[in-house]
């Protein structure tokens, strides 16, 4: 099993009075990851997708949990979300059932977490898993393997079962992709236009790493402005998109209100437009560096804990600076670029108004420095 990032933290925080959450996207390796915490200790482990499991934590009560977890000190709740009103059975086990320590995972943020937040104020350490990340494969096999794989990760990218099942990585994509991206969506009342849904998940997959404007979109795939900003929201909670703010500090012509979109997982985004082709003969190459660039940045702040502010940087006059971080008053600027070589100036505007900025040309040779 290729080692996780979050293995330690959550094996740390077991038996310390509080429900262990653990989110993420469908096939990211969430259960995989909690088996491989309890491969030694005695557990009870419960599907949410089994009806007679939701059927028995819904609306239950401590006795109820008491006689199901028997004499098990660990419950694992595997698919929490499936389970109505899960943040209330949750509060029981951690309330009522002291000795026993309930964990649970959930595949969609947007169900599981609007039913446990109230219920669990105070009562849960909460975790956020991804697809493998860049930092986990360079120690599973090395940084010289892992930076000559960097052109297969673009097509292909990081999904646990993908990475590891090499040779059938379009037709597992595809099933992922189909499965991944809208049946949590789907199951949704706010999802009234699934074919809508589809359109513009196509659409945003073409505009990785440019700037998009909502009534462009909803041109595009015959909607409303409305209803494309709650989409994209919700699949932002699915796990598939997420969105990248520009900076406005009051700079002269500085753009004020625009976002770009990019894909969790470049497979994902290729299989849904359906190209895998090699990196070296396609026209996206650039965009799908800054992606990855993108997402896997994302990771690396979020596995440590870092609370750095995200943007992009770009003028009426179109000068553009790829990413910009802000922590704790500090400010770094960054420049993707996929050729080593490419000559990069990062524009006067920003330099004379953001002084003592950090700047860094990220490319596949420097990979490592920025994401370590």
């Amino acid at each position: 099993m290729i080692p996780r990032i979050l293995k330690a933290s959550i094996k740390n925080d077991l038996f310390k009075g509080k429900a262990i959450l653990l989110y993420g996207p469908r096939q990211s390796g969430k259960s995989t990851l909690i088996q491989e915490i309890l491969k030694d200790q005695e557990h009870l482990y419960l599907n949410g997708d089994d009806s007679d499991v939701r059927e028995i934590l819904t609306n239950t009560t401590t006795t109820k949990l008491k006689a199901v977890a028997g004499n098990k000190k660990i419950v694992f709740i595997d698919e929490a979300q499936r389970i109505q009103n899960i943040g209330l059975t949750l509060k029981l086990f951690t309330d009522q059932i002291k000795d026993v320590q309930v964990i649970a995972t959930g595949s969609s943020a947007f169900e599981l977490s609007s039913q446990v937040n109230e219920p669990l104020t105070g009562r849960k350490y909460e975790f956020l898993i991804y697809p493998l990340s860049f930092s986990e494969m360079v120690a599973y096999h090395g940084l010289i393997q892992e930076k000559r794989l960097i052109d297969h990760r673009l097509v292909y990218g990081y999904y646990p079962e993908i990475v590891t099942k090499p040779g059938e990585e379009r037709r597992l994509l595809k099933l992922l992709a189909s499965s991944y991206l809208y049946k949590d969506l789907l199951m949704l009342e706010q999802i009234k236009k699934p074919l809508i849904l589809e359109k513009l998940v196509k659409a945003l997959a073409l505009q990785i790493g440019s700037e998009i404007n909502y009534q462009e979109l909803a041109q595009t795939i015959g909607a409303d402005g409305k209803t494309v900003d709650k989409y994209i929201d919700l699949l932002e909670k699915a796990f598939v998109v997420f969105r990248l703010p520009a900076l406005n500090r009051n700079v002269r012509n500085e753009i004020k209100k625009g976002k770009k979109v990019y894909f969790y997982d470049c497979g994902i985004r290729n299989a849904v437009i359906n190209n895998f082709k090699s990196i070296d003969s396609r026209t996206d190459a650039g965009a799908l560096w800054e992606n990855y660039v993108m997402a896997e940045r994302m990771k690396y702040l979020h596995y440590n804990n870092i609370d750095a502010k995200q943007y992009f940087w770009r003028t009426t006059q179109q000068q553009e600076i790829d990413l910009v971080e802000e922590n704790n008053e500090e400010w770094a600027a960054y420049e993707f670029k996929r050729n080593p070589k490419a000559k990069v100036r990062f524009p006067q505007t920003f330099t004379d108004n953001y002084k003592n900025t950090i700047l860094l040309v990220v490319s596949p040779a420097n990979i490592e420095d920025f994401l370590s």
